[in-house]
């Protein structure tokens, strides 16, 4: 049987907990992580209706996009639906699991399912955060380099985008003096000795640290092991805020809004006008993204999709960039797809169903 552990593992595997933004509650809210898993019910909100439909399937899982619980809950006797919900899947042993922001950040994320949508092509992050990034420089005896770097890379050490296996090497001359306690594995207690090693640098994401250093130290032959770790200040281009891509062909902005329409699924969009009336790059931010438009006009982008402007932010375009605003549930409403798909594919014994429930709190006449 597949316990809880297992599902959110491989969610963490494509949106790690550490990319979520610090304001957010990414996790397991509800629910033992040891538990048997009976079924998984996805959703892109878990309320009370999502419950009842969870509990009619028999799923003792809910893996949904937004937390239920954003602030702390100082007490649970019903009066909100946020309390409701959580006492109701407590009650009925239903694990409620949230994969927000971190999704969000990542570039097979929320933003790559809405830019597949609408169709386009030459994607990339569009707002790329720094210091995420560290890089380790290791003395490895020459012998040994290729059996460190294997397990440095076993576990996601030196991958940079499309490549993977990506580490620097020089050789050199390295020299150490065991004292009479050491243990050495080359050399002498007492004699100065000089070995022939490699000096490796390896990239890789900072959240990896402690795995990258056990690896390290499992794997190399030396007592002590000669290391440093730094922090770099580079991008990391698959992670961060918003996408940016093209359209395979341009479109005028009427053909634009219709295959907005048409390939997002929409009833309405509130949108800018454009000065000239071109469309051809495109970003484009699930759920709030107002504060990505000053990034999106910087890269030239002919129209920016995103969800929940504000009257006033609608100036900010001035007619360079056209904004619309599809709305903040339509634009992620496609991330059930995305984690439906993921879980079917590693887990086709467990049953795995996407909700009935219209979670859009939002009509419109």
């Amino acid at each position: 049987m597949v316990k809880i552990k297992e599902i959110i593992e491989e969610l963490e595997k494509l949106a790690p907990p550490a990319y979520q933004e610090s304001y957010d509650n990414s996790g397991l809210i509800t629910g033992d992580k040891n538990w048997e898993v009976s079924g998984v019910m996805v959703s892109l909100d878990c309320i009370e209706s999502v419950i009842d439909d969870a509990i009619d399937k028999k799923c003792n899982l809910i893996v949904a996009h937004h937390p239920i619980v954003f602030k702390g809950l100082k007490k649970l006797n019903g009066k909100s639906y946020v309390e409701r919900t959580i006492i109701k899947a407590i009650k009925n042993d239903i694990g409620i699991y949230a994969i927000h922001t971190n999704l969000d950040n990542v570039y097979l994320g929320v933003n790559q399912k809405m830019a597949n949508q609408i169709g386009l092509v030459n994607t990339r992050i569009l707002a790329p955060k720094k210091q995420l990034l560290e890089k380790l420089v290791v003395f490895i005896p020459k012998e040994e380099t290729n059996i460190v770097l294997e397990a440095l890379h076993a576990i996601g050490a030196g991958e940079i985008g499309n490549y993977s296996h990506c580490s620097f090497k020089v050789n050199g001359t390295g020299s150490f003096k065991p004292n009479e306690n050491a243990n050495p594995v080359i050399g002498e207690r007492g004699q100065l000795e000089h070995v022939n090693e490699d000096r490796v640098e390896i990239m890789y994401p900072s959240h990896l640290s402690r795995k990258v250093i056990h690896a390290l130290k499992e794997n190399h032959p030396y007592e002590e092991v000669a290391y440093y770790i730094s922090q770099l200040e580079n991008e990391n281009q698959e992670v961060g805020a918003g996408m940016i891509g093209q359209l395979k062909k341009e479109m005028t902005s009427h053909e634009f809004l219709s295959h907005l329409k048409q390939s997002m699924g929409l009833s309405s969009i509130r949108y800018t006008a454009k000065n000239v009336d071109s469309i051809k790059i495109v970003a484009l931010c699930g759920g709030a993204g107002s504060f990505l438009l000053a990034s999106a006009m910087a890269q030239n982008a002919d129209a920016f999709v995103t969800g929940d402007f504000k009257y006033h932010e609608f100036f900010d375009g001035e007619g360079k960039t056209m904004i619309a605003d599809i709305g903040h549930y339509e634009s992620e409403k496609f991330t059930k797809e995305l984690l439906h798909s993921l879980l079917t594919e590693k887990f086709a014994n467990i049953a795995t169903y996407l909700t009935e429930v219209n979670t859009n709190p939002v009509l419109y006449f």
